[in-house]
């Protein structure tokens, strides 16, 4: 009732025993050298297995519940069970990072299914390109209200109202309007320059970025897929060995009660199928891993680039910002210096000086009257 595995057949260790305990530590699921960790039992065969005792993977025998009890598998992920794992080490401890929080995935607010972790990454890097396409529709408004108000400004300057004063204070209002117009020149290039440096890179900054989102999506959901369809595999694969298992173990059982006349040659072939069975399972597990590795490292890699790029992108609107800020000190200044030779006549506004000035050239006569003689 016990069948042996070939030594020859390739890829199989003489014990699974020093296998399990050469693997690295796990960090996130995964040992350390970013092959995932996967349920002892479809890591590795036993051996040698008794048709008595259950051989079927899915089976609750105590390998399998000590498996069910070290791993949980969610949406055809593997996960080390959190009753029965300890606290692993993140990638980046410190950091806060991407790569570490955002391997399992979320229920979908919006309805019943779920949402991928990656899928909120992306979320947030195409919810960032739109906020960072608003500022720059914000910073538009702004520069059109500079051009308006610097288009009143120069229109007010023109108006001929108490063009006709006089003297010092004449030319104090005549300096007065005229800074009107140069404080419009100043708002006309504030908003050239806003346009220049900080609207135009705010909305040209990574024109291709949604294309690239998109491409940086299919890949992992491929992977992720593909992972799916591997899982799909093992779980039939699976299924395949239970049955082979059941029907040698029955046949096994009516030649011992004696309740067929089934040859030890159909018991045999069999025997032969439960091998086979086992093998085709552990190969499924194999490419199985190999899935969940590949999708390990690409998520790893593509999370920590999202988080370089969201740097980047935040690094770029404060610069940008701070440039915002500095032209408006600047149109500050330069609105101050055309007030200042306002300042300056408005100094020098003499009201006798003006009335001599005025006096001279109106005058009609400087002989008072005097009284009637009779």
């Amino acid at each position: 009732t016990t069948w042996e595995r070939p030594s020859s057949s390739p890829g199989i260790p003489a014990s699974p025993g020093p296998h399990r305990s050469s693997l690295p530590p796990t960090v996130n699921g995964y040992h350390a050298s970013g092959t995932p960790a996967h349920p002892p039992e479809t890591a590795h065969m036993s051996l040698r297995k008794s048709t008595g005792d259950s051989q079927n993977l899915g089976s609750s025998s105590p390998s399998k519940k000590q498996s069910k009890e070290n791993t949980i598998t969610i949406n055809c992920v593997t996960f080390p069970h959190p009753d029965t794992m300890p606290e692993q080490q993140l990638l980046k401890p410190t950091e806060w990072s991407y790569c570490d929080y955002f391997w399992a995935d979320k229920k979908d607010p919006q309805g019943n299914g779920t949402v991928a972790g990656f899928e909120l990454l992306l979320q947030k890097q195409l919810k960032g390109k739109q906020m960072q396409k608003e500022m720059s529709e914000f910073i538009r408004e702004r520069i059109k209200i500079e051009e308006d108000y610097a288009k009143n400004l120069a229109k007010l300057s023109q108006n001929s109202l108490a063009a006709q004063e006089e003297g010092s204070l004449g030319e104090a209002w005549a300096q007065v309007k005229k800074s009107l117009a140069d404080e419009a020149e100043v708002h006309l290039k504030f908003s050239a320059k806003l346009h220049s440096e900080v609207e135009k890179p705010l909305m040209n900054f990574r024109e291709n970025f949604k294309k690239d989102m998109k491409k940086c999506d299919h890949h992992i959901a491929d992977l992720r897929k593909q992972l799916a369809s591997r899982y799909a595999s093992v779980e039939k694969a699976r299924k395949a060995l239970t049955e082979r298992q059941r029907d040698l173990e029955m046949k096994t059982q009516q030649l011992e009660i004696k309740l067929s006349n089934k040859t030890e040659e159909d018991i045999k072939k069999a025997r032969r199928k439960s091998t086979q069975a086992g093998d085709d399972l552990m190969r499924c597990v194999d490419l199985y891993n190999q899935a969940q590795s590949k999708w390990f490292e690409e998520m790893v890699t593509t999370t920590l680039e999202l988080e370089r790029l969201e740097v980047e992108r935040v690094e770029m609107i404060r610069q940008h910002l701070c440039q915002y800020t500095q032209l408006r000190h600047e149109t500050d200044m330069f609105n101050q210096s055309t007030v200042e030779p306002v300042d300056q006549l408005l100094r020098k506004v003499d009201p006798a000086k003006d009335r001599e000035l005025w006096v001279r050239e109106h005058k009609t006569g400087n002989i008072r009257p005097v009284d009637m003689e009779i």
